[in-house]
């Protein structure tokens, strides 16, 4: 079957089942449930105050750029893997080589960016929970959801690392096909712009007798 960056020729029909069974598709899914995981682990558990105390703050040592960036993160990923599940239903529609390639690159270039910041999330999150004080939070509320925000975090690196991989897969296999070599478009918009169904010069089948405008020249 001719493909050009892992998916077959534009125009044909959608098959949710094989949609959903393809590893890049399965790594999406699972980093969207872990986006949704830490963002409601954070915004529903992650703020606690003392006894004494009306003011709610992180349970991350009290910093309250540990718990915003925990929620942005969640928030921004859940809205990403939405962006590129709708793309990757989309990509075999894509006539274009050179928009595919546009599109996978993206790809590489945005998972590699989400697993570097799920890195850098990770760390602030496990070490702002190190050093927080346990007069802060004498009664151990929220402790569940801290540690399972910081779990989420660390696995979530290699799910996106995951996806980056996949598509640097995809970008080497390329064009795998003649009929992806050029630029290439809906076989019936070719059809539609062909004048008088020719649509290209045609080759004779006989010798070449030079009569085309080329002269031989001895040396």
């Amino acid at each position: 079957m001719d493909q050009a960056y892992g998916a077959g020729k534009a125009g044909g029909a959608f098959d949710p089942v094989t949609f959903l069974q393809q590893p890049q598709t399965i790594l999406r899914i699972v980093s969207w449930l872990f986006s949704i995981v830490i963002f409601g682990c954070i915004a529903n558990e992650g703020y606690i105050n003392r006894p004494n105390e009306v003011e709610e703050y992180c349970i991350f040592n009290r910093n309250q750029n540990a718990c915003n960036y925990g929620v942005f993160m969640g928030s921004m990923a859940f809205l990403c893997c939405v962006a590129f599940l709708a793309l990757d239903v989309y990509f075999p529609q894509i006539s274009s080589v050179k928009d595919r390639k546009k599109a996978v690159l993206a790809d590489i270039g945005i998972s590699a960016f989400w697993s570097f910041m799920w890195f850098v999330g990770f760390c602030f999150l496990a070490n702002q929970w190190q050093v927080s004080k346990q007069e802060d939070n004498p009664l151990r509320e929220g402790g569940d959801a801290a540690r399972a925000a910081i779990t989420f975090s660390f696995f979530s690196i290699f799910t996106w690392v995951g996806q980056s991989f996949l598509a640097f897969q995809r970008y080497k296999l390329g064009a795998d096909s003649a009929l992806f070599s050029h630029e290439y478009t809906d076989p019936s918009q070719d059809a539609a712009g062909a004048p008088g169904g020719g649509g290209g010069q045609t080759n004779s089948d006989g010798p070449f007798d030079g009569s085309g405008g080329y002269q031989r020249q001895d040396y």
